[in-house]
């Protein structure tokens, strides 16, 4: 037996549950038996992409003692264009020159 834990983050929390799997589980296997679909019925669970430590994995993947499997919901806003709009030029007060 392996232990592992599911981790879904939700907009308002965050969802871990600790489970314990038989020697060989996939993360398709840890999915289902932390029984995401059921808890969390407004999530598309199929739809969602899988992770293990913060790294993009296949359902296939076998699980090792220890891991921590991540569901990721779809973002809103790309990180990379909101960046850039934070980033874009602004006139500072301390600035003698303008922007």
């Amino acid at each position: 037996m392996i232990r592992v834990t599911v981790a879904v983050a939700l907009p308002d929390h965050q969802a871990v549950i600790e489970l314990e799997l038989p020697r060989g589980a996939t993360v398709a296997d840890a999915i289902a038996a932390a029984r995401v679909s059921e808890k969390f019925p407004a999530l598309d669970v199929d739809a969602m992409e899988t992770g293990v430590w913060s790294r993009v994995v296949a359902r296939d993947r076998r699980l090792r003692e220890g891991d921590r499997v991540e569901l990721y919901r779809a973002l809103r806003a790309d990180p990379k264009t909101m960046r850039r709009a934070r980033a874009k030029v602004r006139t500072s007060p301390r600035s003698r020159n303008g922007p």
